[in-house]
Parts: structure tokens; C-alpha cells; sequence
């Protein structure tokens, strides 16, 4: 069902790291979790205004990988956007995906969607630095950044990007607080009301935090999990900790309707589903909606 009444849904899937195993083709471990996430999202009784793949689309930046995941997309009855991660090649994925709008050299761009007290601005930020696990924000970005907040200060905006500007607590994924990129991006988005959340990767974790007073949540990966370890740790000290796991596979939908945000994570599997709605149901549902006035 197309989209026409419930507000702006925009879609979310990151850390798809196709080409992890490079010989297995369509049966990659990877990519058959990438094909059942959009499989799943694409089955659903109501679809989004648009999906964002907000990096890590690869596991390597190999460009048979960026065309296997167009001709994957390609079946979306949706807009597709994307955005480089750290495992990216940005210039092969800007091969494969030509209509991907770019600012000084960069993957980063403005959508619009919604109208009315629907109405609301994307800004998809690269966060990309070749040889880099870590984020990056220059000065160039933080400018164009700056002019697209600045021109638009009433009009309520999200911004994705690939690496979350947090520390999670996790050690060996997190930037340091002192770096560059993490303080010129904090204090390129402060005061700016208008932003209402921040959407990353990355982490291949669910997470919630803030960054100067805006919301920011973290969407799962569609590759396996970083495993959650808050412990302190010594690169020399070889302690068995877990590191990742094959949890299920995630998406996000971000529901954005007269004003409020609201952001769901769906695993994908099979579940045994527990109760649906039919007949015996009808009396509880009729004093749910009731209550509702």
C-alpha cells in the first residue's frame, strides 16, 4: 500500500557489508540477509516515501558489489538514497549509483518530502575519510553543512549519517571525544532547533543518545552485531570477549507526522506469531480505540 495518509516513513538499512565472502556470489551470508531485510521491508502492508542506505553498503568498496546491490534495489517501488561508510569506496559507489547527489566532492545532499505540518528536510551527511575506521566532518563539510541548516531555519530536519557522533561505550568502534571531525560536527550543529533527530550506522547496535540536545538513535546492521561489551579494553590483553554475533538482522522506519518523530528497529527472522486479529478480538480493539476518543 502506497504511503498516503500516516505522515513521511522514511527507511532504513545500514551495514549491509556485501562482499565479506567474496566467492560466494547471491549466497553470501551478507547478501541473502540484505535480499530478506528489503524482502521483508517491500512485504510490508504499508510502504515508505524512501529508503536511505546510510553506508557500509560493501564490505570493501569492490564494484561488482555496488552493482549487485543496485540491481537489488532496483526492485524498491521507492526513491533509494546513499551514503558512503567506512568500508566504502566512494567513488565506485557514486559509479554505480550516478543519480546520488554530491556537494564539493562529497556524497552529501538535501531532500524534501511532506507537506504541511508534514513537511520535513533530509540531509544526508558524508562521513566518509579513505583509510579511516573512524568518522570525518572537515571544514568543506561542516560549510556546506552550515549553509543548508542556516538557509532553512524554521523547516524541521534529520539528518543520516554514517558514523554516530556519540561514544557508545564500546571502545574499539568509538571515536575519541577530542577528535577533530566529533568536536567541529558538535559545534556545527548546536543551536540549530530545527534539527529533530540524527540518524547513523555503524555501530551494528541499536543505540539512543543525544548530541547537543538533538535525539540521535543508531539503526542495527544488516550484517552480524557487534557484540555489547562495556568493559575496558587493552589491545595487548587477549580476553575472549565476544565481539560479534549473528543476531538477526535489522531495518528502521522513521514515522514523521504532525510534528513528532518516532523511530522503530524490526528484526527480521521467523517468529511464531502469538495472536492476530480476528473475530474474538473485535470487543478488545473496539475499547483500545474507544479510550482514544
Amino acid at each position: 500500500m502506497k504511503n498516503d495518509s500516516i505522515g513521511v516513513l522514511i527507511a532504513q538499512i545500514t551495514d549491509t557489508h556485501v562482499g565479506f565472502e567474496p566467492e560466494a556470489g547471491e549466497n553470501e551470508f551478507n547478501f541473502v540477509r540484505f535480499r530478506n531485510v528489503l524482502g521483508h521491508l517491500m512485504s510490508q502492508p504499508i510502504l515508505p516515501d524512501m529508503l536511505i542506505l546510510s553506508g557500509d553498503l560493501t564490505d570493501g568498496g569492490q564494484p561488482e558489489c555496488y552493482h549487485r546491490i543496485r540491481d537489488l534495489v532496483q526492485e524498491c517501488p521507492f526513491p533509494v538514497h546513499v551514503l558512503p561508510g567506512n568500508h566504502d569506496n566512494r567513488d565506485e559507489l557514486l559509479r554505480a549509483f550516478p543519480e546520488c547527489p554530491t556537494a564539493d566532492g562529497y556524497a552529501q545532499y538535501a531532500l524534501e518530502c511532506g507537506e504541511g505540518s508534514d513537511r520535513l528536510r533530509i540531509l544526508c551527511v558524508d562521513s566518509f575519510e579513505p583509510g579511516r575506521h573512524g568518522g570525518a566532518f572537515c571544514e568543506t563539510r561542516a560549510a556546506w553543512l552550515t549553509r543548508e541548516l542556516e538557509a532553512h531555519p524554521d523547516t524541521p530536519t534529520m539528518l543520516f549519517m554514517h558514523h554516530p557522533p556519540v561514544v557508545a561505550g564500546i571502545e574499539w568502534m568509538d571515536p575519541k571525544p577530542s577528535e577533530e571531525w566529533f568536536t567541529r560536527f558538535h559545534e556545527t550543529v548546536k543551536g540549530h532547533k530545527q534539527i529533530v533527530a540524527i540518524q547513523a550506522g555503524h555501530l551494528h547496535r541499536p543505540l539512543h543518545s543525544v548530541v547537543e540536545g538533538i535525539p540521535l538513535s543508531v539503526t542495527p546492521a544488516v550484517a552480524p552485531a557487534v557484540s555489547l561489551d562495556l568493559r575496558p579494553l587493552d589491545a595487548e590483553v587477549a580476553d575472549s570477549r565476544p565481539i560479534v554475533a549473528a543476531e538477526p538482522p535489522f531495518y528502521s522506519l522513521h514515522l514523521w507526522k504532525d510534528g513528532t518523530l518516532v523511530s522503530h528497529f524490526q528484526p527480521v527472522g521467523h517468529w511464531q506469531t502469538l495472536a492476530r486479529f480476528e473475530e474474538h478480538l473485535k470487543p478488545m480493539m473496539r475499547g483500545l480505540l474507544a479510550e482514544r476518543g
